[in-house]
């Protein structure tokens, strides 16, 4: 019998690849992304200190999008955790996608980052 390696279980050992040469300082810190099929989760993570400065996600209670798995509510995380970051002092970030394609959601969560202010 053959055994396939789950899609999440690829994405973890691409994940664990990255995560050996992304490191996020308190100057630089790591934007990690988190996909469900529900929702969308972002934070700033200083690895240095192992704290996370800034966070958003489509749980939030601001959201006003009915329907948060979609481009629009990963647009609003985006957007979101730039505002947060910008009031920290915070522009230059590391863009961690977990393991992800830089597509759809992940891809129009960076782009509102990157419009609302964040370089990476």
């Amino acid at each position: 019998m053959i055994n396939k390696i789950s899609r999440n279980q690829m994405r973890k050992k691409r994940h664990l690849r990255a995560r050996q040469t992304l490191v996020g300082t308190a100057l630089r810190p790591r934007l990690s992304v988190f996909r469900s099929n529900k929702h969308i989760y972002a934070q700033l993570i200083n690895d240095v200190s192992g704290e996370t400065l800034a966070s958003a996600s489509t749980l939030e209670k601001e959201s006003a999008t009915e329907n948060k798995s979609n481009v629009e509510g990963a647009t609003f995380v985006g957007e979101n955790l730039a505002k947060r970051a910008i009031e920290k002092d915070i522009k230059k970030v590391v863009f961690d996608r977990s393991g992800y394609r830089y597509h759809r959601r992940i891809k129009a969560l960076a782009d509102a980052a990157r419009s609302a202010g964040l370089e990476f």
